[in-house]
């Protein structure tokens, strides 16, 4: 086992170290490689040694290289040194999570990050919290505390009566809702379609004049962060409105919560403490590997009634049991990699990664529309929306971006336009990454 660990150790290494000079994107040829891994399960063992070579000489090649810093697609982070060592121990740990019992390492880790993430993030101290795989899953579990919690209020007890019968809750949107709310949503029974969507403006932050009337079975679903501009909802414009009549303000702040680390950015969150719940991605900004995701919930006994199981074999502890804020019961140690993400990079460093990104995005809307292409978003946090001029020639250059591979980046539609979305959320992106970067995404543009 120690050999083979070590073997595995410099294979990643020598895959890390060279992950910010290859190509972005796998060849066509690599990709076609991947066969190789299939066929007909081999009928004898195949020795572990043997079994890592084949993954890493065929698997690594066919990699995209989103753990590097010239990787701006789909608001993906890498993986900071310390959070991956952490996860590297954590995997020999081989931790179950769900209960204190079953190791007190990985319930007191979840402790400590939940409160350095609520002080950090500016939101209510003793509020309960879910680790789970990403954003969906945290919507998922708010939204389920928020059901729980509204449909007790008319006396109805949806985990032991389900939605059959039960008096209806009222779910409002903005017009530019993310589809992880909107499948959480069809996933609690509450249905896609029968949301109220508000009007948004032209960066996509919900208007609050334009709120519906609200009662005390209304979800109010709002934004920090939208996933094409980077704008956030006016939460505590919404918060005042909703709780004046008693309804639940959720947040899905998948990677702009991370925005109150800096006091740059933190204003863009003015309210955001008032809601009832929040949904975080630290796969993202946090930069921890895959997967990192965190429920937070106001009043922990919402988020525990929605979520925690009961059995004669399953007798809790004394203090926080984390299977009872968390839609899995067996589960990954995420908190692991988490502590170690936040420890390594402590206030100030992670106040200087957002805001680094922030500013790396800024000098690629200033080259690009120095180079004459328009800018579509007001760049106010890391998301930058690109056109090159019609609809096929933006379509053009994104798929020739992606196939150069000196960067990636997504497309997207945006308020009736087809526009690349460049987003810098990467520690270890610099500014000469940035700068090779829109230098090829200008070149690529500009060829007939």
């Amino acid at each position: 086992m120690k050999e083979l660990l070590a073997e595995t150790a410099d294979r990643a290494a020598r895959y890390i170290a060279g992950i910010a000079d290859r190509r972005v994107a796998p060849l066509p040829t690599d990709v076609a490689r991947l066969e190789a891994l299939g066929g007909p399960l081999p009928q004898s063992p195949t020795e572990p040694s043997q079994v890592l070579a084949l993954l890493d000489d065929i698997g690594s090649p066919a990699t995209v290289a989103s753990a590097g810093p010239r990787y701006f697609g789909f608001v993906v982070g890498g993986s900071l040194p310390a959070a991956l060592s952490a996860n590297w121990l954590a995997g020999a740990w081989d931790q179950n999570a769900a209960m204190h019992i079953m190791s007190p390492v990985a319930a007191k880790l979840e402790e400590i990050v939940l409160e350095w993430m609520l002080d950090l993030l500016g939101l209510p101290l003793g509020s309960g919290a879910g680790f789970v795989t990403g954003t969906t899953m945290a919507n998922f579990s708010a939204l389920a505390a928020a059901r729980t919690a509204l449909l007790k209020r008319s006396g109805w007890n949806v985990e032991e009566d389900g939605l059959f019968g039960a008096p209806p809750i009222h779910v409002v949107v903005g017009n530019e809702v993310h589809v992880s709310v909107l499948k959480a949503l069809s996933m609690l029974g509450m249905g896609r379609s029968r949301v109220t969507r508000v009007p948004a403006d032209a960066q996509g932050r919900m208007r609050p004049k334009a709120l519906p009337p609200l009662d005390n079975r209304s979800i109010v679903c709002v934004q920090a962060g939208n996933v094409n501009t980077g704008a956030f909802d006016p939460t505590g414009e919404i918060c005042a409105r909703a709780h004046e009549v008693n309804a639940w303000v959720h947040v899905d702040g998948a990677f702009g919560l991370w925005a109150a680390a800096s006091p740059r950015y933190a204003p863009l969150l003015l309210g955001a403490g008032a809601a009832d719940s929040w949904a975080i991605d630290c796969h993202k900004w946090l930069n921890v590997p895959y997967d990192s995701g965190v429920a937070v919930v106001r009043t922990p006994a919402h988020l525990q009634a929605a979520m925690s199981i009961n059995a004669e074999y399953l007798k809790a502890g004394e203090g926080r049991e984390p299977w009872y804020f968390a839609p899995e019961a067996s589960r990954r140690a995420r908190g692991v990699e988490l502590w170690a993400a936040m420890r390594s990079l402590g206030r100030s460093g992670l106040t200087e990664m957002i805001e680094r990104n922030c500013r790396q995005a800024a000098i690629f809307a200033k080259h690009l529309r120095n180079a004459g292409f328009t800018i579509l978003n007001d760049v106010v946090l890391n998301q930058v929306l690109v056109s090159f001029g019609s609809d096929e020639a933006t379509l053009r250059v994104i798929a020739d971006v992606q196939s150069d591979g000196a960067t990636w980046c997504g497309g997207t539609q945006w308020q009736g336009h087809t526009a690349m979305r460049i987003s810098v959320s990467n520690w270890a992106t610099t500014d000469e990454d940035v700068e090779r970067s829109v230098a090829a995404i200008i070149e690529i543009a500009r060829r007939k």
